[in-house]
Formats: C-alpha cells, structure tokens, sequence
C-alpha cells in the first residue's frame, strides 16, 4: 500500500478516537459540575429550611404567649362576673327568704288567731 493511503487512512481512524475522548471527557466535566452545583443547591436549601424553621418556631411561640395571657385575662374575667353574680343570687336569695318568712308568720299567725276565736266559740258553745 501506499504510504500516502495509509497516513490518510489512520488519520481518518484516529479523527473520531479523539472526538470519543473530547466527549467523555466533556461529559466527565459536565457531571462533575451538575454534582457540584446540587451540592450547593442543597446546602442552601438546607439553611432557607433551618431559618423558615427557626422563624415559625418563633411565631409559634409568641401566638402561643399570646394565647395564654388572653385565656388567663378572660379567665379572671369570667371568675370575677361569676363572683358578682353569685352574690346578686344569695342577696336576692336571702331577700326572698326573708318575704317567704314574714308572709309564713303572718299566716300562721292568723291561723293561729283563728283558732283560738274557733276555740273560744266552742268553749262558748258547750257552757
């Protein structure tokens, strides 16, 4: 064969072995990067998650002070309105008692007196 020929023909091979390896090799990169910026992708992913999470503990925390100082101010509300109305009803109580009484005596006195007029007029009678 021709020397010509043959120089032609492993430069023809050797053409695409050079262009296999440019390939790899740029893929090689390309994957070593993509690696790289996930890694780095994550990581800030992973500190936007920290803070969020630090934020809403803190919020959590502040609405749950707040909540408990609201239910004890309405607690003692209620306890004091209960208080007051617990005395209104034992005042109204010991009122309605003390009518109760008086109107029980003065019925029972009349009765009372009644019977004695009733007495006296038998006493009356048998005589």
């Amino acid at each position: 064969m021709n020397p010509l020929k043959l120089m032609i023909a492993a430069l023809c091979l050797s053409v695409p072995l050079a262009f296999s390896q440019d390939v790899a090799t740029d893929t090689k990169k390309a994957a070593q990067d993509v690696g790289h910026d996930t890694k780095k992708g994550a990581k800030k992913v992973g500190h936007a998650t920290a803070k969020a999470a630090d934020k809403t503990e803190d919020a959590t925390e502040k609405a749950a002070k707040t909540t408990g100082k609201d239910t004890k101010k309405v607690a003692k509300t209620a306890a004091k309105d209960t208080d007051k109305a617990a005395d209104k009803t034992a005042d109204a109580t010991k009122d309605a008692a003390k009518k109760t009484g008086h109107g029980i005596k003065k019925g029972v006195k009349g009765v009372g007196h009644e019977m004695k007029k009733g007495a006296d007029k038998t006493a009356d009678a048998v005589k």
